[in-house]
């Protein structure tokens, strides 16, 4: 019988294990199907289970390793990928009742080069339906019910990657593949206390996954340590061109070499002082002691504030702009009546008034807040700030977003929006970032610490949060379930 801290360790560890034949892909892979059967359905983890193909993938993997053929980094290691990306021959449901038997005879290009490591499908990870791509107001939008926090049920998992969050932090898989339009991979990470990267824009190919906005969608991992998050990012990051968004061979490359600890350039890390509007004073403390960590490290901390602008006006005004022309068959079918969310049923009637004038007005304005965004980085290796403003919130309650949507009895308050928000900043501007996790609330729930860097330096963000998680332990803790 497998030790249950076997499920938590991280790709690295488990990698090495299999590798060395310490560690059975094989009874790995039964031990998380009878956790995903168990815990994960306790949690609504997952919307399907592909224990076939799993149990398939592993007995393959077993034979080669044991034959001298070891494939790399993730040959053997189970993970679940969110049910977007398409899998063939399995349910592809977008989280949604109009999609909920939908499925597709290809696979995504990330499960192609899954599949070439030599990596281990468990199933698909629930989500918010259609990754909110048009509009939710609570963690009950979703087709196999709310994603429910491992560290207290009674909590939301967060955003729309919220099933990926769950099965990481509950050790029903190495790891989990999320995606990102406005915070989708970031949010989970910070409240279920797992380390979740979102690459660059176009750094990972998006083709056979549902988009939401195809100008700033993304997919990226959900894991243990940004050490894992790296390996990952090593096996699905290329040029694809079957994405029109995917970055050239002649642009700069992800390389794995450049994450580690004590290598490249001095950081300089910049400590953002103005991004919310609002947050709770234990999470700001725990990213004042994630700056004494790096300045005890030999890394130069200095306070910053943001430059002013639109961003999340720009960043919303363009998903639902975008999304109006991705779901244009579900809203002209009048379909949109049968999702869960009741602004899900309005929202895509609503941006189709959007005109074309209207769209290359806010691009334009895009265009600008990208430039004022990139100066940042002539000073600073990466910015780091709270990943999320609070805890992780009770299910029912409103989206952390939501900020105008009035408490039961009370009036409601001057709209009031995060205009700086990092999530919303670096998904608009199509930059790297990571919320690995820095402390824990008064209530036992994670805060996470988002690191952003520039536009293609990925690289930079992955060294800073392994630098951090080498001389803290945060990511080490997992819930007791």
């Amino acid at each position: 019988m497998i030790p249950r801290e076997t499920y938590f360790l991280s790709v690295r560890a488990m990698g090495d294990a299999i590798r060395k034949g310490r560690l059975s892909p094989v009874e790995l892979t039964e031990g998380y199907l009878e956790r995903c059967r168990t815990i994960g359905a306790r949690l609504n983890a997952f919307v399907t289970l592909t224990e076939d193909l799993a149990l398939r993938q592993a007995t393959q993997a077993e034979g080669e390793i044991k034959a001298g053929r070891y494939r790399g980094p993730l040959h053997g290691i189970p993970y679940a990928v969110k049910d977007l990306v398409t899998v063939k021959g399995y349910p592809t449901t977008w989280g949604a009742v109009p999609f909920a038997h939908q499925s597709f005879d290809y696979n995504a290009t990330v499960i192609e080069r899954l599949n070439e490591a030599g990596a281990i499908l468990l199933g698909k990870a629930a989500m918010i339906e259609l990754a909110g791509g048009l509009g939710y107001s609570s963690g009950e939008a979703a087709l196999t019910g709310p994603a429910r926090n491992p560290w207290n049920p009674d909590c939301w998992t967060c955003g729309s990657s919220s099933g990926s969050g769950a099965v990481v932090a509950a050790g029903l898989a190495s790891w989990a593949l999320g995606s990102d339009t406005r915070g989708s991979i970031l949010c989970p990470s910070s409240w279920c206390g797992v380390s979740g990267l979102r690459p660059s824009f176009g750094r990972v190919s998006r083709y056979g996954s549902m988009a939401i906005a195809y100008s700033m969608d993304k997919l990226g991992p959900m894991a243990r340590t940004a050490e894992d998050c790296a390996l990952v990012l090593s096996v699905l990051a290329g040029h694809d061109p079957l994405d029109h968004d995917s970055i050239s061979n002649s642009a700069r490359p992800f390389a794995l070499q450049e994450t580690e600890m004590d290598g490249g350039t001095p950081l300089h890390i910049g400590r953002l002082t103005n991004v919310y509007a609002k947050s709770d004073p234990g999470v700001d403390r725990a990213v004042d002691d994630a700056c004494a960590v790096f300045e005890k490290a030999g890394v130069k901390v200095e306070s910053c504030e943001f430059p002013d602008g639109p961003f999340e006006e720009a960043a919303e005004l363009t998903i639902l702009m975008e999304a109006a022309s991705a779901f244009e068959g579900l809203i002209q079918s009048g379909k949109c009546k049968d999702l869960t969310d009741p602004l899900g049923r309005i929202n895509g009637y609503a941006s189709e008034q959007f005109s074309v004038t209207d769209y290359l007005h806010v691009q334009r304005v895009r265009a600008l807040l990208q430039r004022t965004a990139d100066s940042v980085f002539d000073k600073f290796s990466v910015l780091i700030s709270a990943a999320q403003p609070t805890d992780a919130q009770p299910l029912r309650a409103k989206d952390p977003d939501d900020s105008n949507e009035p408490a039961a009895g009370k009036a409601p308050k001057p709209f009031q929006i995060d205009r700086r928000a990092p999530d919303g900043v670096s998904s608009l501007c199509g930059l790297p970032a990571i919320s690995v996790p820095c402390g824990f609330s008064t209530k036992r729930l994670p805060f996470g610490m988002q690191i952003m860097g520039r536009a293609l330096n990925d690289a930079s963000v992955l060294r800073t949060a392994r630098l951090y998680q080498s001389h803290t332990d945060w990511h080490l803790q997992h819930p007791d379930l």
